[in-house]
């Protein structure tokens, strides 16, 4: 028997067939077992390349052959690093966003049933599986990841896909608004005292740096600074609100990096800008209730779900919902939208691992026996389901003679 193996019979819980739980994300991946509050490791979606030995991301590929080599030694640090599991023999549910490329989901169902040959596989929809945390059916969840944000109204445990609404306003948004506010306006304290401009150092600041400060700094500001903030920019005669205390945070080599509380507050501000077409995180929710049938607006409206690494930011809920109310009360929307009461859920869980913990709910249940895809089928027809692929919800003509 393998040590990994035998590891997995000690304690209070015999995992030897428990489902694991997968939830691949562009950042971070989140991995465990069915039935568990919490998942066993989040770690960063980076794995060494095979040719340069330099850790790259995941899911950052030039084709389909690059991209099942990353999925195979980072699916095997995970199982034989971190989770200590035999991956024969035992059913997986991945958490994906629906809205996930067809060629990502095909790769993945490679590398799982042909590489690590396991059992079965069900793919369950990151925004439906995020409800069950909550023991509700109907809600409006909005993903707030770090690529996009991406929202799909869900009723009665059914996705209102020509609903769904997505906007590159995440945290990929935030490093690169951080980054640029602390290259002109950070200064640098070098071990000697001598006090330096951010941006003649260095043209960048890391991705992993950008995302501890974003943690462990920044913050969402209210609806009222932020609309002064933005009349100073243009007015300099109106005075701005006071700003935050400003943050010494250390970069290495003795060196201190001062945060002003500026840059804290304004950060996050491209969160809530509008683009080109005039969207934004909160505009995004009144044009998806404005798509659903009129009967179902007022119980989507009254059930928001918000989860992501990004939700996470303090403040960042409460604002989001003021400007939602302020939206819905203006004349571009009073007309269309005659609800004015909306309400947030809190998950009983982090938001970063909401929808893993959903699929964890879900894989301790009968559906992973019943709806999950078998290995040998798969290997058989060498083919994933996809729901949108008409060849798979097209129903079959029978034979007129019922022969």
């Amino acid at each position: 028997m393998p040590l990994y193996e035998g590891l997995s019979g000690f304690g209070l819980i015999n995992e030897k067939h428990t489902t694991v739980v997968f939830d691949f994300g562009t950042a971070f991946t989140k991995a465990g077992f069915a039935g568990e509050s919490g998942p066993r490791v989040i770690v960063r979606s980076e794995v060494k390349c095979r040719k340069t030995g330099e850790l790259v991301p995941v899911f950052e590929y030039k084709d389909e052959e690059e991209l099942r080599h990353h999925l195979v030694d980072f699916i095997h640090r995970l199982y034989f690093k971190h989770l200590l599991v035999n991956p024969k023999d035992r059913r997986v549910v991945v958490v994906e966003n629906l809205l996930c490329p067809s060629m990502v989901r095909n790769c993945i169902a490679k590398v799982l049933f042909r590489h690590y040959e396991v059992l079965s596989m069900l793919f369950a929809p990151s925004h439906l599986v995020s409800l069950m945390t909550l023991g509700i059916s109907t809600g409006l969840v909005l993903d707030l990841g770090y690529q996009e944000a991406t929202l799909i109204p869900i009723y009665e445990g059914v996705p209102v896909l020509h609903a769904w609404q997505a906007l590159p306003h995440a945290s990929k948004n935030i490093h690169s608004s951080l980054c640029e506010l602390l290259l002109d306006r950070g200064l640098c304290v070098s071990a000697d005292g001598k006090e330096q401009r951010l941006n003649t150092l260095m043209d960048s600041l890391p991705e992993k740096t950008l995302e501890d400060i974003k943690v462990r700094t920044c913050f969402v500001t209210t609806s009222e600074r932020s609309g002064r903030l933005q009349i100073n920019k243009y007015d300099r005669s109106v005075e701005p609100p006071p700003p935050p205390p400003s943050i010494a945070y250390p970069l290495g080599g003795g060196r201190m990096l001062t945060i002003p509380g500026t840059v804290r507050e304004l950060a996050t501000e491209g969160l809530f800008e509008r683009d080109e077409d005039c969207l934004s995180l909160a505009t995004m929710i009144l044009v998806a209730i404005m798509k659903v049938p009129i009967d179902l607006r007022r119980s989507l409206a009254e059930n928001l779900v918000i989860i992501g690494g990004t939700a996470s930011i303090p403040g960042l809920k409460h604002r989001l919902l003021s400007e939602v109310r302020s939206l819905a009360a203006s004349p571009l929307y009073s007309e269309k939208i005659k609800i004015r009461t909306f309400k947030v859920h809190k998950p009983p869980a982090k938001d970063n691992y909401v929808s893993w913990l959903g699929g964890a709910i879900f894989g301790g249940t009968e559906a992973v026996v019943l709806r999950s895809l078998v290995r040998d089928q798969f290997l058989q027809k060498n083919i994933l389901p996809d729901w949108c692929n008409l060849s798979f919800n097209v129903k079959q003509e029978r034979d007129e003679k019922s022969a």
